[in-house]
């Protein structure tokens, strides 16, 4: 499996890494403890999505009442929705900043958890190169969970 990686990525996932990752993976826990992180994590983006749903709801039901009121002309409701979405843009980038937080806390919980649970290659980091490392890793676990092992 590792050698159909990318060759960045092999030179980072050395023999000793997979020897001992293969090693910790006889035991079922890993696989039920990856599991349980990928669930919870499908959760949390779901919920994370919802919550950008409603956001975003929110705003056009406020440009609509907008639209909506008698007591505006058209130049009025144009100049006031205008100037609602310049705020309502910063307000989204905002909010999806605070997604996007949730989601880095999310993945530094889950390598605090692996990192806990001794398997090799985790460790709590934000490095965009050691994260997919990592990614690649809980990939080959996945992938060998799916396989029939003899005991």
């Amino acid at each position: 499996m590792a050698r159909d990686l990318p060759p960045k990525y092999q030179m980072r996932i050395p023999y000793e890494l997979l020897s001992s990752l293969a090693n910790c993976l006889l035991n079922d826990t890993i696989f039920e403890i990856a599991k349980g992180l990928m669930e919870i994590q499908h959760v949390t983006e779901q919920h994370l999505f919802q919550q950008r749903r409603q956001f975003l709801n929110k705003i056009k039901m406020n440009e609509q009442d907008i639209l909506d009121r008698t007591d505006m002309t058209a130049e009025e409701k144009v100049k006031k929705l205008n100037d609602m979405k310049v705020a309502q843009k910063e307000e989204v980038r905002q909010f999806d900043m605070s997604l996007v937080l949730q989601l880095d806390q999310k993945v530094a919980d889950q390598q605090q958890t692996l990192e806990q649970a001794g398997v090799p290659g985790f460790f709590v980091t934000s490095s965009a190169l050691d994260v997919k490392v990592q990614m690649y890793l809980l990939d080959f676990i996945f992938r060998l969970s799916k396989m029939d092992i003899p005991s």
